[in-house]
Protein backbone atom coordinates (compact mmCIF):
# COMPACT_ATOMS: atom_id res chain seq x y z
CA UNK A 1 0.00 0.00 0.00
CA UNK A 2 3.15 2.29 -0.97
CA UNK A 3 2.79 4.45 -3.77
CA UNK A 4 5.46 4.50 -6.01
CA UNK A 5 6.74 7.75 -6.09
CA UNK A 6 6.81 8.03 -2.05
CA UNK A 7 10.55 7.49 -0.13
CA UNK A 8 9.80 5.42 2.71
CA UNK A 9 13.17 4.40 4.70
CA UNK A 10 14.20 0.79 5.02
CA UNK A 11 14.79 1.65 9.14
CA UNK A 12 11.46 2.29 9.87
CA UNK A 13 8.42 0.12 11.40
CA UNK A 14 5.43 0.42 9.26
CA UNK A 15 2.38 -1.98 9.48
CA UNK A 16 1.15 -3.57 6.39
CA UNK A 17 -2.14 -2.16 6.58
CA UNK A 18 -0.38 1.02 6.46
CA UNK A 19 -1.21 3.23 2.95
CA UNK A 20 1.24 6.08 1.52
CA UNK A 21 0.05 8.10 -0.92
CA UNK A 22 2.18 9.57 -3.56
CA UNK A 23 5.36 11.57 -2.86
CA UNK A 24 5.51 11.21 0.93
CA UNK A 25 8.38 11.08 2.44
CA UNK A 26 9.07 8.85 5.77
CA UNK A 27 12.51 9.07 7.48
CA UNK A 28 14.29 6.43 9.30
CA UNK A 29 13.31 5.93 13.14
CA UNK A 30 9.22 6.55 12.04
CA UNK A 31 7.21 4.24 13.54
CA UNK A 32 3.12 3.80 12.59
CA UNK A 33 0.51 2.07 13.55
CA UNK A 34 -2.06 -0.08 11.65
CA UNK A 35 -5.11 1.55 9.55
CA UNK A 36 -2.85 4.60 9.27
CA UNK A 37 -3.16 6.80 6.14
CA UNK A 38 -0.25 9.34 5.16
CA UNK A 39 -1.56 11.35 1.69
CA UNK A 40 0.43 13.23 -0.78
CA UNK A 41 3.24 15.09 0.03
CA UNK A 42 3.40 14.60 3.53
CA UNK A 43 6.89 14.29 5.63
CA UNK A 44 7.68 12.43 8.70
CA UNK A 45 10.77 13.18 10.32
CA UNK A 46 12.99 10.87 12.48
CA UNK A 47 11.56 9.72 15.82
CA UNK A 48 8.11 10.08 15.21
CA UNK A 49 5.71 7.59 16.61
CA UNK A 50 1.77 7.67 15.01
CA UNK A 51 -0.63 5.08 16.38
CA UNK A 52 -3.56 3.20 14.48
CA UNK A 53 -6.44 4.71 12.54
CA UNK A 54 -5.22 8.10 12.14
CA UNK A 55 -4.87 10.22 8.85
CA UNK A 56 -1.79 12.21 8.13
CA UNK A 57 -3.11 14.82 5.62
CA UNK A 58 -1.26 16.15 2.17
CA UNK A 59 1.75 18.43 2.88
CA UNK A 60 1.70 17.97 6.66
CA UNK A 61 4.86 17.98 8.11
CA UNK A 62 5.65 16.22 11.25
CA UNK A 63 8.97 16.02 13.78
CA UNK A 64 10.80 19.30 12.14
CA UNK A 65 13.35 20.59 14.69
CA UNK A 66 12.06 22.81 17.18
CA UNK A 67 12.47 26.81 15.90
CA UNK A 68 15.11 27.39 18.45
CA UNK A 69 18.60 28.73 17.10
CA UNK A 70 20.23 27.49 19.84
CA UNK A 71 18.97 23.63 19.38
CA UNK A 72 21.44 20.51 18.77
CA UNK A 73 20.25 19.18 15.87
CA UNK A 74 22.03 15.88 16.97
CA UNK A 75 19.71 15.84 20.11
CA UNK A 76 17.71 12.43 20.08
CA UNK A 77 13.80 13.69 20.54
CA UNK A 78 10.64 12.93 18.56
CA UNK A 79 7.01 13.42 18.66
CA UNK A 80 4.41 10.77 19.87
CA UNK A 81 1.40 10.71 18.22
CA UNK A 82 -2.24 8.68 19.83
CA UNK A 83 -4.75 6.62 18.18
CA UNK A 84 -7.23 8.13 15.91
CA UNK A 85 -5.86 11.05 15.55
CA UNK A 86 -6.89 13.37 12.30
CA UNK A 87 -3.62 15.63 10.97
CA UNK A 88 -5.04 17.88 7.93
CA UNK A 89 -3.78 19.58 5.81
CA UNK A 90 -0.34 21.65 6.44
CA UNK A 91 -0.16 20.52 9.48
CA UNK A 92 3.36 20.88 11.23
CA UNK A 93 4.31 19.28 14.93
CA UNK A 94 7.92 19.74 15.87
CA UNK A 95 10.21 17.40 17.80
CA UNK A 96 11.19 17.95 21.54
CA UNK A 97 13.90 20.19 22.70
CA UNK A 98 15.17 18.03 24.85
CA UNK A 99 16.82 14.37 24.81
CA UNK A 100 14.65 11.37 25.08
CA UNK A 101 11.73 13.59 25.20
CA UNK A 102 8.39 13.89 23.11
CA UNK A 103 5.92 16.40 21.52
CA UNK A 104 2.58 14.48 22.29
CA UNK A 105 -0.64 14.43 20.77
CA UNK A 106 -2.85 12.66 22.53
CA UNK A 107 -5.76 10.25 21.18
CA UNK A 108 -8.46 11.12 19.27
CA UNK A 109 -7.37 14.86 18.37
CA UNK A 110 -8.05 16.60 15.42
CA UNK A 111 -6.52 19.13 14.30
CA UNK A 112 -7.28 21.13 11.06
CA UNK A 113 -5.45 22.58 8.15
CA UNK A 114 -2.39 24.85 8.65
CA UNK A 115 -2.64 24.43 12.41
CA UNK A 116 1.34 24.63 14.24
CA UNK A 117 2.26 22.64 16.94
CA UNK A 118 5.74 23.97 18.52
CA UNK A 119 8.01 21.94 20.52
CA UNK A 120 7.56 20.08 23.33
CA UNK A 121 3.96 20.93 23.39
CA UNK A 122 1.57 17.80 25.41
CA UNK A 123 -2.22 17.92 24.47
CA UNK A 124 -4.29 15.58 25.73
CA UNK A 125 -7.28 13.22 24.35
CA UNK A 126 -9.62 14.15 22.02
CA UNK A 127 -8.37 18.12 21.40
CA UNK A 128 -9.81 20.24 18.62
CA UNK A 129 -7.48 22.69 16.99
CA UNK A 130 -9.22 24.47 14.53
CA UNK A 131 -7.46 26.38 10.94
CA UNK A 132 -3.87 28.21 11.47
CA UNK A 133 -3.79 27.92 15.35
CA UNK A 134 -0.52 28.35 16.94
CA UNK A 135 1.22 26.80 19.39
CA UNK A 136 4.57 27.82 20.72
CA UNK A 137 6.50 26.17 23.00
CA UNK A 138 5.88 23.96 26.04
CA UNK A 139 1.85 24.43 25.55
CA UNK A 140 -0.12 21.87 27.66
CA UNK A 141 -3.87 21.50 26.01
CA UNK A 142 -6.20 19.39 28.22
CA UNK A 143 -8.74 16.85 27.20
CA UNK A 144 -11.56 18.32 24.97
CA UNK A 145 -10.41 21.72 25.12
CA UNK A 146 -11.47 23.78 21.39
CA UNK A 147 -9.09 25.89 20.02
CA UNK A 148 -10.94 28.49 17.34
CA UNK A 149 -8.92 29.21 14.19
CA UNK A 150 -6.21 31.37 14.32
CA UNK A 151 -5.72 31.93 17.98
CA UNK A 152 -2.38 32.48 19.39
CA UNK A 153 -0.94 30.98 22.55
CA UNK A 154 2.27 32.20 23.92
CA UNK A 155 4.67 29.35 25.43
CA UNK A 156 4.33 27.82 28.12
CA UNK A 157 0.78 28.47 28.50
CA UNK A 158 -1.73 25.89 29.79
CA UNK A 159 -5.41 25.53 28.47
CA UNK A 160 -7.63 23.65 30.64
CA UNK A 161 -9.53 20.58 30.12
CA UNK A 162 -12.79 21.27 28.35
CA UNK A 163 -12.02 25.25 27.92
CA UNK A 164 -12.75 26.71 24.69
CA UNK A 165 -11.08 29.84 23.14
CA UNK A 166 -12.50 31.66 20.82
CA UNK A 167 -11.13 32.14 17.04
CA UNK A 168 -8.39 35.07 17.08
CA UNK A 169 -7.57 35.33 20.52
CA UNK A 170 -4.40 35.78 21.53
CA UNK A 171 -3.56 33.93 25.00
CA UNK A 172 -0.74 34.53 27.59
CA UNK A 173 -1.81 33.40 30.37
CA UNK A 174 -3.26 30.28 31.63
CA UNK A 175 -6.78 29.78 30.42
CA UNK A 176 -9.01 27.93 33.23
CA UNK A 177 -10.93 24.57 32.32
CA UNK A 178 -14.37 24.47 31.50
CA UNK A 179 -13.93 27.98 30.81
CA UNK A 180 -14.39 30.41 27.80
CA UNK A 181 -11.49 32.78 26.86
CA UNK A 182 -11.44 35.04 23.98
CA UNK A 183 -9.96 38.23 22.62
CA UNK A 184 -6.64 39.22 24.57
CA UNK A 185 -6.71 37.05 27.76
CA UNK A 186 -10.47 37.75 29.09
CA UNK A 187 -12.39 35.06 30.53
CA UNK A 188 -15.55 35.06 29.47
CA UNK A 189 -17.34 32.46 31.56
CA UNK A 190 -17.95 28.82 31.84
CA UNK A 191 -18.43 26.65 28.61
CA UNK A 192 -21.57 25.68 29.25
CA UNK A 193 -22.74 24.60 26.00
CA UNK A 194 -19.29 22.12 26.34
CA UNK A 195 -19.89 21.04 29.47
CA UNK A 196 -23.78 19.55 28.67
CA UNK A 197 -22.56 18.12 25.38
CA UNK A 198 -20.14 16.03 27.27
CA UNK A 199 -22.76 15.48 29.78
CA UNK A 200 -21.45 16.76 32.71
CA UNK A 201 -24.49 16.28 35.54
CA UNK A 202 -26.79 19.71 36.59
CA UNK A 203 -25.34 19.15 39.92
CA UNK A 204 -21.74 19.47 38.84
CA UNK A 205 -22.29 22.33 36.85
CA UNK A 206 -24.15 24.13 39.35
CA UNK A 207 -21.20 23.73 41.92
CA UNK A 208 -19.08 24.84 39.08
CA UNK A 209 -20.92 27.98 38.61
CA UNK A 210 -20.37 28.72 42.35
CA UNK A 211 -17.03 27.88 42.24
CA UNK A 212 -16.60 30.37 38.82
CA UNK A 213 -18.48 32.97 40.85
CA UNK A 214 -16.54 32.78 44.48
CA UNK A 215 -13.09 32.99 42.71
CA UNK A 216 -13.59 35.59 39.69
CA UNK A 217 -16.38 37.93 41.16
CA UNK A 218 -15.57 38.31 44.88
CA UNK A 219 -13.75 40.65 46.73
CA UNK A 220 -9.98 39.67 47.82
CA UNK A 221 -6.87 38.08 46.52
CA UNK A 222 -7.78 35.04 44.33
CA UNK A 223 -5.11 32.90 45.83
CA UNK A 224 -6.58 33.11 49.11
CA UNK A 225 -10.44 32.29 48.39
CA UNK A 226 -9.36 29.09 46.32
CA UNK A 227 -7.51 27.80 49.23
CA UNK A 228 -10.36 28.46 51.58
CA UNK A 229 -12.56 27.01 48.49
CA UNK A 230 -10.40 23.58 48.28
CA UNK A 231 -11.07 22.75 51.94
CA UNK A 232 -14.75 23.29 51.53
CA UNK A 233 -16.78 20.25 50.89
CA UNK A 234 -19.37 22.19 49.00
CA UNK A 235 -16.84 21.99 46.80
CA UNK A 236 -16.16 18.24 46.69
CA UNK A 237 -16.52 17.77 43.22
CA UNK A 238 -13.84 16.14 41.10
CA UNK A 239 -14.20 18.54 38.13
CA UNK A 240 -14.07 21.47 40.44
CA UNK A 241 -11.51 20.07 42.53
CA UNK A 242 -9.67 20.26 38.93
CA UNK A 243 -10.78 23.94 38.28
CA UNK A 244 -9.60 25.02 41.77
CA UNK A 245 -6.02 23.28 41.38
CA UNK A 246 -5.60 24.54 38.01
CA UNK A 247 -6.22 27.82 39.50
CA UNK A 248 -3.80 27.49 42.07
CA UNK A 249 -0.85 26.29 40.41
CA UNK A 250 -0.76 29.28 37.63
CA UNK A 251 2.37 30.60 37.14
CA UNK A 252 1.91 32.17 34.05
CA UNK A 253 -1.31 34.19 35.55
CA UNK A 254 -4.96 33.97 34.50
CA UNK A 255 -7.39 35.91 32.79
CA UNK A 256 -9.14 38.96 33.84
CA UNK A 257 -12.56 38.22 34.00
CA UNK A 258 -14.72 40.28 30.95
CA UNK A 259 -17.94 42.32 32.55
CA UNK A 260 -20.87 42.12 30.43
CA UNK A 261 -24.07 45.14 31.11
CA UNK A 262 -26.97 43.17 31.29
CA UNK A 263 -30.30 44.80 30.26
CA UNK A 264 -30.78 45.68 33.92
CA UNK A 265 -27.59 46.91 33.58
CA UNK A 266 -25.52 44.65 36.29
CA UNK A 267 -22.49 43.86 35.25
CA UNK A 268 -22.23 39.94 34.80
CA UNK A 269 -20.23 37.43 32.97
CA UNK A 270 -21.27 34.19 30.52
CA UNK A 271 -21.79 31.92 33.71
CA UNK A 272 -25.13 32.72 34.20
Amino acid sequence: MIHPTAYVDPATRIDESVVIGPFVVIEGGVEIGASTRVEAHAIIRTGVIIGERCVVDCHSAIGGLPQDPRFDPTTVSGVNIGDDVVLREGVTIHRASKEGMFTRVGDGCYIMANAHVAHDCQLAEKVTIANAVLLAGHVHVGAHAFLGGAAAFHQFVRVGESAMISGLSRVSRDAPPFCMVAERDELIGLNLVGLKRRGKSMETIRALKSAFREAFRSEGRLRERVEVMLANPEYAVGEVQDFLEFLLASKRGLPQLRRIESRNGKLTSNDE
